[in-house]
């Protein structure tokens, strides 16, 4: 008797322990729906019978890879960096704060349309479930995430356009109301100049340019590494994506269907803007003028949260908003309003429905959503059509105005007046020359003779800035057939660097000028003098030619107005500092590592140590070299670096991450390439299981469809019930 009764009271426990945890039930019966196949490379190949299935399993699948980077995003993106960081990070989070609160972010969730809200669901759930799996893992903060936050980080870019509103001018503006002094905007300017270039290339080739007869498409973005996962990513609701996913979203950012494939790069199109505000008190009231009328500004508090030693701590910060936008800093001692796009729900709309587009027609249907802000995209399809879209965000403007300045808020003729229609945007389609390129460069080369014209668009739409990158690409494509998949990496990797053939002539001239020469630069000078302006990890001339041109970047002067390649073509043109920014290049060479004959590849390395998401980097550990170039001297495969390693080596910190190269025919046909590995675990065998092949420019086959997968399955399971975790050896 006491055994049945004690039976029944642990069926009972079971019973109101399974009642009690309804959610835990939910998402086992989502997670049945759902099979993720991890190939030979760890890289998951999600398969859902729903397109919210599909989602609960990208967002599973990615913290299987790597949490810390999905939980780190959203900290940021949610405004609550400074309770993991500390006080400093609290202006990055009133940034976002200024832009939306929890509950504008609930608000949007709530206003989606039906089926976006199942995805973000799916997208919480699918989190929640591997936390749920995984009570080993620990978050730094978020133990629980909701459907809001996607609200937040919407568009897919690294930060998006809100990461370009200066938290050093926040701060500045909340803590004494004044702006930031000019000593200060200057060491800010040089910090962003010294900064390595972000960017991207986009390349598309028409068919009647390929060996096959395919329209093909180079996806290259340049991010810090492991920003960005491979994935795959199918439903039986049409959904079958694969290429990059930003941690933590549930879209493919950058990558190809079966029929179209979409490349972004961070565009010069205008599309945020400063607005000088004339404000005025009226006893606690604050108004704005806005022409012949007096307007209250939107004034409310945030309470935030940060980390201490002594525990949390909270700082209460009033915010302030004008219809142009939050007062994010004053300029000339008027507070300045910042406006930019934020549009959340049709930014997640569009990035979607972007990934499960099959032709031309649908795609360009899509971009009328116009939230992609931040981007330029080049496309190609099966169709055999290749595309550029110079922006897509486009407010109207009054020409009168010059845009690149902040404007006066209390005119309204500086106001926007709507958004330009795609048709009305920076538009190339199939040109007659068969290729399209974009390397943040200008469109007006797209291109080359049936580009756009600069005349027949207003200037905001689009600075004429060539770089080193863009006038690259033109030099590879200009005259070329019979391309494969193959020949189009290699092109991606051409090791000729224009920036140097600009620089390094002015140098050797001035040598030459003299007949009393220093006698200690004449070897490292024949060496120059004799070099191809390629770069490989072999090449002495390359240590030689990155470390004089980045002490240029430093110390070189040049005429106010010129952008980065124009002073790279003055300083290597105009008689000036040449020898004496050499010779300092050769004594910091011989003291950093005994001798100016350093092969590149023994000062340029990767060397990945932990899963940490700021990399640690140590000369005394292993690493690998390194035969690419930063993307600041026009390598199309930018390898670069920040400066405040505390090593003497250069470790590469960003650049070429996720690339594909990818044709389209009667079957989609693509390689692909990562920096590292697909995991963010120092134990797991996909660490950095790429990064030979990375380095030796030995792409992997990406495994589409499904008996490719399954030809080449790892390992097979349902969210939850993973039975191994690949090692290393």
């Amino acid at each position: 008797m006491k055994k049945l009764l004690f039976f029944a009271i642990i069926l009972c426990i079971a019973c109101k322990t399974s009642e009690a945890n309804p959610e835990v039930e939910k998402w086992k019966a989502q997670a049945e729906n759902v099979t993720i196949i991890r190939d030979d490379f760890g890289v998951p190949h999600i398969y859902g019978k729903t397109d919210a299935d599909a989602v609960f399993g990208l967002l599973y699948a990615q913290c299987e890879d790597d949490f810390n980077r999905v939980e780190q995003n959203y900290i940021w993106a949610t405004g609550r960096l400074a309770e993991v960081e500390g006080e400093e990070a609290l202006y990055s989070d009133l940034r976002a704060k200024l832009f939306m609160t929890e509950e504008e972010a609930k608000t949007n969730y709530e206003k989606s349309p039906k089926w976006l809200k199942k995805l973000c669901d799916a997208f919480a759930d699918g989190i929640n479930y591997y936390l749920h799996t995984h009570p080993e893992v620990k978050p730094k903060l978020l133990t629980r995430f909701e459907p809001w936050m996607p609200m937040y980080f919407s568009e897919g870019s690294i930060g998006g356009d809100i990461e370009r509103i200066s938290t050093r001018k926040i701060k500045t503006f909340y803590e004494s109301g004044m702006e930031i002094p000019e000593m200060e905007l200057q060491k800010m300017e040089k910090e962003k100049e010294m900064a390595e270039p972000r960017g991207s290339n986009g390349i598309a080739i028409a068919g009647e340019l390929t060996q096959s007869g395919n329209a093909m498409l180079l996806i290259n973005p340049h991010t810090s590494f492991y920003f960005r996962g491979e994935v795959h990513v199918v439903s039986e609701e049409d959904l079958n994506a694969y290429g990059a996913v930003t941690w933590g979203q549930f879209f493919v950012y950058q990558g190809f269907n079966e029929k179209t494939g979409w490349m972004h790069t961070s565009t010069y199109t205008d599309v945020m803007d400063e607005f000088k505000e004339t404000i005025v008190r009226n006893g606690d009231s604050l108004f704005y003028v806005y022409g012949e009328e007096l307007r209250p500004v939107k004034q409310s508090q945030v309470t935030l949260k940060y980390k201490t030693d002594e525990g949390l701590k909270e700082k209460t910060f009033p915010m302030y908003h004008t219809h142009h936008g939050p007062i994010t800093h004053a300029i000339d001692g008027q507070w300045t309003a910042s406006a930019m796009m934020w549009e959340p729900v049709k930014a997640l709309e569009q990035s979607y429905i972007r990934t499960k587009q099959d032709e031309y027609k649908g795609f360009r249907e899509m971009m009328d959503i116009r939230t992609n802000s931040s981007n330029n995209t080049v496309y190609a399809d099966a169709e055999g059509n290749i595309a550029y879209f110079h922006g897509n965000f486009i407010p109207k403007r009054d020409t009168i105005f010059d845009y690149t300045q902040p404007v006066d808020g209390s005119n309204p003729k500086t106001d926007w007046k709507g958004l330009h229609t795609v048709d009305e945007n920076i538009l190339v389609k199939n040109p007659p020359n068969g290729w399209i390129q974009n390397c943040n460069s200008t469109p007006y080369t797209a291109a080359a003779d049936y580009s756009p014209k600069r005349e027949d668009y207003p200037k905001y739409m689009s600075r004429d800035q060539e770089n080193f990158r863009g006038v690259h690409a033109i030099e590879l494509l200009k005259g070329k057939d019979g391309f494969t998949l193959d020949s189009l990496i290699s092109l991606a990797h051409d090791p000729h660097l224009p920036a140097f053939e600009a620089l390094i002539p002015g140098l050797i001239k001035a040598y030459n000028r003299y007949d009393d020469k220093n006698p200690k630069l004449a070897k490292p000078i024949a060496i120059l003098e004799n070099w191809d302006f390629k770069t490989s990890k072999e090449s002495v001339a390359m240590t030689l030619a990155h470390f004089y041109g980045t002490r240029y970047y430093q110390e070189g002067k040049y005429p106010e107005g010129l952008n980065p390649m124009e002073r790279i073509e003055y300083w290597g043109s105009e008689p000036g500092e040449q020898l004496k920014i050499f010779e300092k290049t050769i004594d910091q060479l011989v003291a950093d590592f005994g001798t100016w004959e350093v092969p590149w590849g023994e000062v340029n390395r990767y060397q990945r140590l932990n899963g940490d998401i700021r990399q640690p980097f140590d000369d005394d550990k292993p690493s690998i070299p390194i035969g690419f170039a930063s993307g600041r001297w026009g390598a199309l495969a930018a390898y670069g670096a920040r400066y405040d390693n505390d090593t003497k080596k250069i470790y590469g910190t960003r650049g070429n991450s996720f690339v594909a190269a990818v044709e389209f025919g009667d079957k989609v046909k693509a390689k692909t390439i990562l920096a590292g590995g697909q995991s963010g675990d120092p134990n797991s065998s996909h660490f950095d299981d790429q990064i030979q092949m990375y380095a030796d420019v030995n792409w992997k086959d990406a495994a589409y469809y499904k008996e490719d997968v399954e030809q080449r399955a790892e390992e097979e399971y349902h969210p939850g019930q993973r039975k191994k975790m690949v090692s290393r050896n």
